[in-house]
Formats: structure tokens, sequence, C-alpha cells
């Protein structure tokens, strides 16, 4: 990651690069625990009379089963990228410090963290899907804000209500700059999703995979399982690269690290 404030587009860019340097570890996690997603959301898409690949509600009268699972996928939504945070900040902080994390150190309860990130995903999970429920008004703000909490507490060494605090103050600098930015990466990757989702399934179709109810039903859930497992590993390192570039920006971290490599210091990202 380029040690100065950074483009739209080049923290978009630094997010992929990120993850390609840590695919195997983010991208196996991700795709772990967006399975789990997809078959715990399984009885409520259910309850609600909903198939994929679409998910719209067919009948009016299960419009209050459909929104609660639209709560309910949101939470998971924000949920996964929080703890899919945990292992994107242990990357992008070595990649200023120069001190590389092999994927065991990553994934240890110990040195990841662990119980902090949990706690952080369950809180910004509850509030993401309470403001979905809310008309989406309140989730602008609550994903817009949040998402820098995880990295606050593997970069800055914050603890959850501290880091959730810390993730409000960044996110508020520069007009909200850092808000915005997460809420374009979001939208940006929700088109890919619903675009690959879409025709994930006509792709199968067309290939000749029967289109039963059961068929759709397993398809439905292997195909957005695997486009959300791309997108949420990739949200998760927008978040870190953005909090690094945000403490870049308004707080001088480019300008601290450059001049501890310069006189060969090791480079302190936590905060006081």
């Amino acid at each position: 990651m380029p040690l100065r404030p950074l483009t739209v587009g080049e923290l978009l860019d630094a997010a992929v690069g990120l993850l390609r340097e840590n695919a195997k570890t983010l991208l196996a996690v991700a795709l772990v625990l967006a399975a789990v997603e997809q078959v715990a959301l399984y009885p409520l898409r259910d309850l609600a009379a909903v198939r994929p690949p679409t998910y719209f509600p067919p009948y009016t009268d299960h419009l209050a089963e459909y929104w609660l699972m639209i709560g309910a996928g949101y939470a998971t939504e924000v949920g996964i990228i929080a703890l899919l945070g945990g292992l994107a900040a242990q990357a992008a902080a070595a990649s200023i410090t120069g001190q590389a994390r092999t994927p065991r150190a990553m994934l240890s309860p110990g040195g990841s963290r662990l119980a902090v990130v949990a706690i952080i995903s369950v809180l910004v999970g509850l509030l993401g899907g309470l403001g979905a429920l809310a008309c989406w008004v309140p989730w602008i703000f609550t994903y817009g804000l949040l998402g820098l909490a995880v990295p606050a507490a593997i970069i800055d060494g914050k603890g959850p209500l501290g880091a959730i605090g810390r993730s409000v103050v960044l996110s508020s600098r520069v007009g909200l700059r850092a808000c915005w930015i997460r809420l374009i990466g979001y939208l940006s990757w929700l088109a890919i999703r619903m675009g690959l989702g879409f025709g994930g399934l006509a792709a199968l179709a067309f290939f000749g995979v029967p289109y039963t109810t059961r068929w759709v039903t397993v398809t439905g859930i292997a195909v957005w399982t695997v486009v959300n497992t791309v997108a949420y590993a990739t949200l998760a390192c927008l978040d870190s690269v953005l909090h690094l570039e945000t403490r870049m920006r308004t707080e001088g971290l480019d300008i601290s690290a450059t001049l501890a490599r310069r006189n060969n210091r090791p480079i302190r990202l936590a905060v006081s």
C-alpha cells in the first residue's frame, strides 16, 4: 500500500491488491462464512416463500416475513465483513510495517484478537440489521460509519467500544469521506454480485442444468456463496486500506512511517 493519501480508484485497487496477496487465507475463511450464511438464511427465505436467483417476494401476504429476511440478511453481511476485517487488517498492517504475518498467525485467536473482533462483528451486525429494517436510511450511516471499527481494534489496538468510537471519528472526517467511500464500495460490489448471481444461474440453465425447484435452490445457494465469498473478502480489505489511508490523510501516518523507515526504526501503528 502506498504511503500517501489515495484517490477512490486507488483505494479500490489497493483493496483488490491486498486480497490478491492474502487470497488463500481470506477467501478460505470467507467461503466458510458465506456458506454458513446461506444455510442460516434458508429457513427465513423458505418462510418468506422466495426462491433464487432473485429472492423477490412473489406474494404480498408474505411481506412481513420477507422484511424479516431482509433485516437478517443485512445483519449477516455486515457481521461477516467485520469478521473478515480482522484478517484483512492484520495483512494491511503488515504491508506498512513490513512484518509479514503467516496464515497460522493471522488465524490464531490470540494474535488476531478474535474475541474483540467477534464482539464488534455482533454489535455492528445487529445495528446493520436494525438499520435495514428501518427502511435503510439508518443503515446508510451505520454501515458507512462503523466499517473501520475492526481495523481500529487490530491496527490501533482499541477495545470494542473504543474501536467503534474511533471508527465513527475517522469516518466522519473530511466531510464523511470514508463513510461515502465505504458505501461506494458496497454498492459497486452489490451490482457485481447481482450480475454474477443472476447470470450464473442463467449460464447453468444454458448448459442444461435442470430448472426444477430443487436444482434452482441448490445451484442458487452455491452461486451466491461463491459470489459473496469474493465480495465479502474484498470489502473487508477495502475497510482496512481505507482505515490506514484515512489516518495518512488526517493524522500524518504516512509521514511518521516514512521517517521510521529512513531511521531504521519500527513503525508503530497503535494509538493511545
